[in-house]
């Protein structure tokens, strides 16, 4: 550790000492009730990353704190009960038990919290109803798609109601369409029960779809962090330059990320507006429909914020990262 802290890199302890560094200087705080995504290349440390959140890779040093808790503090006992009640983990092999029903998967969480069997039931029936499972809740996991094994193992981690879910690559191993369809539901949840979520992927689009945050890491370090916007728009190095180059900005960059809120820069309006949460390609759309050259962008409570061109739109949407 005190060659790491004076500078060594991740080769050099290799060469010379037959140490791996996993992680190194990750310095993140994340807000309750968001989805954060870790992103990075194969190697880079964001599984190992999230493993540490609930010490099944235990810290060389560092200090990891959740809801005030200490959790490099934990004993044996504690951490246990820390893993049943205050994280939960949806696994890209999905984790499910072969011997068990969907039900009995769905319920296993709970069961092992010590719920009783009636509310285990009416709990894990309700979170299997809201993934989309109701009917499938006898049939073994052997009898289902990969799509809705993972919706189980979803339901799974949901049932336990614990403040935060741990997804490591959960849909990494889905084909890309219900990869889609299970990014909407994760979504859809998220608008009703506020989870802390933390979610491991590769792939910039899924990042940029889901994340209200999102870290990029290499080689086991935090080269940027940031919001989609901040991310495509101003990668950091080449490195996350070279993530963002074939990204579609239209998709994900909101309009209130390159409107002009400057009075004296405003373009004259044109009585279109556009609310500033929306995308690119959808503010396009609307203002190509109206024939309109720039658009009033509307803030949260309806007021004008700010104003944007067509012309505005077009360019940051082809420009090359």
């Amino acid at each position: 550790m005190p060659m790491v802290q004076a500078g060594m890199d991740k080769d050099e302890l290799v060469r010379s000492h037959g140490h791996i560094l996993g992680l190194r200087d990750i310095d993140m705080e994340i807000a309750p009730g968001t989805l954060q995504v870790i992103m990075g290349l194969s190697g880079s440390g964001k599984s190992t990353l999230i493993r540490h959140i609930n010490r099944l890779v235990e810290p060389t040093s560092g200090k990891l704190t959740i809801g005030g808790i200490d959790v490099l503090a934990l004993d044996g006992s504690e951490l246990t009960e820390f893993r049943r009640t205050y994280t939960a983990m949806v696994f890209q092999k999905f984790g499910l038990l072969p011997h068990r029903t969907v039900l009995q998967n769905a319920a296993y969480g709970l069961e092992v919290q010590n719920v009783p069997a009636r509310r285990r039931r009416e709990t894990a029936m309700r979170w299997l109803e809201r993934v989309g499972l109701d009917g499938f809740e006898n049939k073994y996991p052997d009898e289902l798609s990969g799509g809705m094994q993972q919706r189980v193992g979803l339901a799974r981690a949901l049932a336990v109601d614990a403040p935060v879910l741990l997804m490591d690559e959960a849909f990494s191993a889905l084909d890309p369409l219900i990869r889609v369809e299970m990014q909407d539901v994760l979504l859809g949840i998220q608008e009703e029960v506020r989870k802390t979520i933390i979610f491991i992927t590769h792939d910039l689009d899924e990042a940029l779809r889901l994340g209200d945050r999102i870290a990029v890491l290499r080689d086991g370090e935090v080269v940027q962090q940031g919001t989609s916007e901040e991310i495509v728009l101003e990668p950091a190095d080449d490195y996350v330059r070279r993530f963002v180059r074939e990204v579609n900005r239209g998709r994900f960059v909101r309009v209130d990320a390159v409107m002009s809120s400057d009075g004296a820069a405003l373009p004259p309006g044109s009585g279109v507006t556009v609310d500033g949460a929306i995308t690119l390609e959808q503010a396009a759309r609307i203002m190509a429909g109206s024939g309109a050259e720039t658009a009033d962008v509307l803030g949260a409570d309806g007021a004008i914020v700010g104003s944007v061109s067509l012309r505005r739109i077009v360019s940051t949407m082809i420009a090359n990262g």
